[in-house]
């Protein structure tokens, strides 16, 4: 049996599995839409220690963190690269408190949408130009006051491995305006759940946290060492 054809079959059991799980934790978890926000986040950090503990074990995609002890203890900007849907829940299982910041739309959608919204997730309209971003900052100082970690996609969607980068302006607003720092985060999970494909090849899905980057930078040299840090971390990762 060719090794080509192991991949296929184990990355269509590994989906099927994905489903039934996550269709098992969106009907069992809605008593958690009554109770306090921290019932709802256990279940989704419970949700994506059994998603990978399914990658690992049938299609032997282990995932592996780096520089967790770099995270601040205090609220933060987690700015991570976005390859696949692998870091959508996967960095659950490593940040205290995480409120994701995403696009509006997937806020709208049945059960994973009533999720977002009870976990806190702040949902940005992508049409409505500075408007949303200030909405955005409303909201995402809300959260640093309570001590919670944003997390954003610096580029707004995923990007294949090897793609030039596609930095919006949405990180930098978010760092000037809450005066927290920014942590940079490489991953090479593209490699082991590409975009737009079932296929799961085996590897190691490796995440790297990167040193924080202080608050109080003008944008050029902000962007320039987020850029350049996440970036040059990435293509490292996918050397590997």
């Amino acid at each position: 049996m060719s090794s080509n054809f192991l991949i296929v079959v184990r990355s269509l059991a590994f989906s099927v599995l994905f489903c039934a799980n996550l269709i098992v934790y969106f009907i069992g978890s809605l008593p958690t839409l009554l109770l306090p926000r921290r019932f709802a986040r256990a279940c989704i950090r419970s949700c994506a220690f059994v998603t990978l503990w399914l990658l690992r074990v049938i299609c032997g995609v282990r995932s592996e963190f780096r520089g967790i002890e770099k995270l601040p203890k205090t609220a933060c900007i987690v700015a991570c690269k976005h390859q696949s849907a692998w870091e959508t829940f996967a960095l659950y299982t490593v940040l205290h408190d995480p409120i994701f910041i995403l696009k509006r739309e997937l806020m709208w959608m049945p059960f994973f949408g009533w999720y977002t919204w009870k976990a806190g997730y702040i949902g940005v309209d992508r049409g409505a130009g500075v408007a949303a971003l200030n909405q955005m900052t409303a909201h995402a100082q809300a959260a640093l006051a309570r001590g919670d970690q944003l997390v954003i996609f610096p580029e707004g969607t995923r990007r294949p491995p090897g793609a030039e980068p596609d930095y919006k302006p949405g990180t930098f607003y978010l760092y000037g305006k809450t005066k927290v720092p920014c942590v940079p985060v490489a991953l090479n999970s593209g490699l082991h759940w590409p975009r737009r494909s079932f296929l799961r090849p085996p590897g190691t899905i490796i995440a790297e946290i990167l040193d924080p980057i202080p608050p109080g930078l003008n944008r050029a040299t902000f962007s320039a060492r987020l850029q350049d840090a996440i970036e040059d971390a990435t293509a490292r990762l996918g050397r590997e």
